[in-house]
């Protein structure tokens, strides 16, 4: 396989189409190599418009949706990050490469060791990954400017918007299976944030968060 011509299809076909329009961050997608944080066995798939098993067989996102949200996050290079669930590492990479620092919280413990030994070997060294639950915030006393929850919810709670800086921005995936909406929420004061609706998706819900109640008639 010729791993170049498979990343420039996957970037022209999968990815600028799907309005990933920056040219930074489509550059970036040149950079940090998405096969290199994957198993030798799922190395040739790393260009497929797919969500691959994980260590503990969840799954992780989709290259056009990873792209997206580097995008719409728009990370600047002073600025510090909250991710929730790390994946494979390799989203972390990305918004890493333009942070201060990203913290990943992951609740499973093989995905965690996996992503850890990734991004040690790959020598990123701005990002750091602990093993918890985030989805109602994560060391309450810091703030973010930019939060990833790399992950659907149904709901999103008030702990994890108030860690955000007022400027900030906090990407999110609303709803159930087979609808879902990803939202940018930006923090414009104190007391007010801007919500704007992204695009439609449906990925598997952060382990562990808050379900709605389910009414039986």
């Amino acid at each position: 396989m010729n791993i170049e011509q498979a990343r420039f299809n996957m970037i022209e076909q999968q990815i600028r189409p799907w309005n990933v329009l920056d040219t930074g961050v489509l550059e970036l997608l040149t950079i940090v190599k998405r096969e290199k944080f994957l198993p030798a066995n799922q190395q040739s798939l790393a260009f497929m418009d797919t969500q691959l098993p994980l260590a503990d067989g969840s799954l992780m996102l989709s290259p056009k949706l990873e792209a997206r949200i580097v995008q719409d996050v728009a990370v600047k290079k002073h600025e510090n990050i909250l991710q929730i669930g790390v994946g494979t590492g390799y989203l972390s990479a990305l918004l890493a490469f333009h942070a201060r620092s990203v913290i990943c919280v992951e609740s499973s413990k093989p995905v965690f060791d996996a992503a850890e030994q990734t991004l040690h070997r790959e020598g990123v060294t701005n990002v750091t990954v602990a093993l918890g639950d985030a989805t109602k915030g994560w060391c309450a006393e810091d703030k973010y400017d930019v939060i990833v929850v790399a992950g659907s919810l149904q709901v999103l709670s008030e702990e994890l918007k108030q860690q955000l800086k007022v400027g900030g921005r906090l990407f999110v995936i609303l709803g159930s299976a087979p609808i879902m909406t990803a939202f940018l929420y930006t923090r414009t004061s104190e007391a007010n944030f801007e919500v704007k609706a992204l695009f439609d998706t449906s990925v598997a819900s952060v382990p562990n968060s808050e379900q709605l109640p389910v009414f039986s008639f």
